[in-house]
């Protein structure tokens, strides 16, 4: 697919795991990436439902739906990475490339930059009409279509490979498959072939170990003496050099804190693998049944053994629709039988509005996350807690339903048990997912460069 194939390696940073991640991860890895002579920096900013989000963002102004941060993402290294030839790939185009295409355009224009050259990626939105329907007999249910919020193809990396062939320098995705972002500059890079499994599988399992940021670094590893991490409050953002023959190594960005190490990466390749002989994409499908990982040094990791087959002959799709109202309360009881006394108030909730919903109850600081929404674990008893929030949930179509949930918790100052204060409420609209996969040629895809609209 290249024009020109080359046996440098590559180097690929990534400055964000998610949308709302930290915004200063970016800094410290682009100028290692100079220090090394320029490479790739990529932002991962979508996760399942990020997209809906977005796309009722774009509802109440057409201008908006991408990344919520992308200036403080972008605007600061945007100087540095046009100068020093760093090209940004990221899916922070979310539900309008188009206009975080623009947004960026702005960016370069406010700091008195040359205009870059930014490709939009198309094809992931299948919220057109006949398309809905498709999606909707496939996934077997009879949601009206205008319940949904947002219907999108997880894309892969050939649209963003052959944009950086022809001279992009950012290239702006919506929902693309989180690893594509690091597998499409390799295949431009190194000139791989689309079909060329085994090399297919080791850029994926690249990407892989990038796509959520500081974990590989110990974010997500870190327990206190356990498996202690240093300088977490500077955790540094990994990058990973890319060779000719899929083998690659992962470290973190230059004076950063955090650890790169042959556990950190043991955890973050089988992250959400559900079969490591067959880990999907629409690219390929990984296999990392022989993988070695060992070190290379302080903070740096050798990864080989990875391999590919054939990709799936389907994509997946996921899509968001309206499905209700969440309601959430909370109220806090402290001192003697706190426990007891939140447990009696969310009691006392459900025999008063529990006919009308389904609630979830949980006391945070005794049992919550490992609650479950009957209530039988609170039921066998629990150790004694001075310090207990009660938390009621729940979700209903009907707005007015769901707004009991927040009346019924405040109630609680008055009416009981005693010494419970700091309410808090929130409703918000519920956002439900479906997923299935549909064919390939169901999802057209491409890209195009997008022309600066001066204000």
């Amino acid at each position: 697919m290249s024009k020109t194939k080359t046996d440098k390696p590559l180097y690929v940073g990534c400055a964000t795991g998610f949308s709302g991640d930290r915004t200063d991860g970016a800094g410290p890895v682009v100028d290692t990436l100079i220090a090394l002579g320029g490479g790739v920096l990529n932002f991962e900013t979508l996760a399942e439902r990020t997209l809906a989000l977005a796309q009722i963002e774009k509802r109440k102004n057409p201008k908006m739906g991408y990344e919520p941060l992308l200036d403080d993402l972008v605007g600061p290294v945007l100087k540095r990475c046009l100068e020093h030839n760093i090209q940004i790939v990221s899916n922070f185009g979310a539900a309008n490339p188009q206009a975080a295409a623009q947004r960026i355009f702005a960016l370069a224009r406010m700091q008195g930059l040359r205009v870059p050259r930014i490709a939009v990626v198309h094809g992931d939105d299948l919220t057109q009409p006949e398309q809905l329907k498709f999606l909707l007999k496939k996934l077997g249910t009879d949601i009206d279509p205008s319940r949904v919020v947002s219907a999108n193809a997880y894309i892969g990396a050939a649209e963003i490979a052959q944009a950086l062939n022809d001279g992009a320098d950012i290239v702006v995705t919506g929902r693309v498959s989180d690893p594509s972002l690091t597998l499409g500059p390799a295949i431009a890079h190194f000139g791989w072939a689309m079909d060329d499994w085994h090399k297919m599988g080791c850029g994926t399992m690249a990407g892989h170990m990038l796509e959520c940021g500081t974990q590989v670094s110990g974010g997500y590893y870190c327990v206190p003496g356990q498996k202690p991490v240093p300088d977490m409050h500077r955790i540094g953002f990994p990058i990973a050099e890319i060779r000719a023959d899929g083998s690659f190594s992962v470290f973190k960005a230059d004076n950063t804190g955090g650890r790169v190490d042959d556990r950190t990466g043991r955890e973050q390749i089988l992250y959400e693998v559900h079969d490591p002989a067959k880990y999907l994409t629409p690219d390929v499908t990984a296999d990392i049944t022989q993988v070695t990982i060992e070190s290379e040094g302080q903070d740096r990791i050798l990864i080989q053994g990875v391999t590919g087959h054939a990709r799936p002959a389907e994509l997946k799709v996921n899509v968001c629709y309206d499905n209700g109202y969440l309601a959430e309360a909370e109220i806090s009881y402290a001192g003697f039988q706190a426990r007891e006394r939140a447990a009696l108030a969310g009691e006392t909730v459900r025999k008063r509005i529990g006919h009308l919903l389904p609630l979830r109850i949980d006391l945070i600081g005794a049992i919550s996350i490992f609650g479950d929404d009957a209530g039988e674990l609170m039921s066998k008893g629990l150790p004694e807690s001075r310090d207990v929030r009660l938390r009621v949930a729940g979700v209903h179509l009907q707005k007015e339903i769901a707004e009991k949930i927040l009346r019924d918790v405040t109630s609680l100052y008055c009416c009981g048990p005693a010494g419970g204060g700091g309410v808090r409420t929130s409703l918000r609209p519920r956002l439900d997912t479906l997923s299935c996969t549909i064919p390939r040629e169901a999802v057209p895809c491409g890209y195009s460069f997008v022309q600066e609209q001066l204000p």
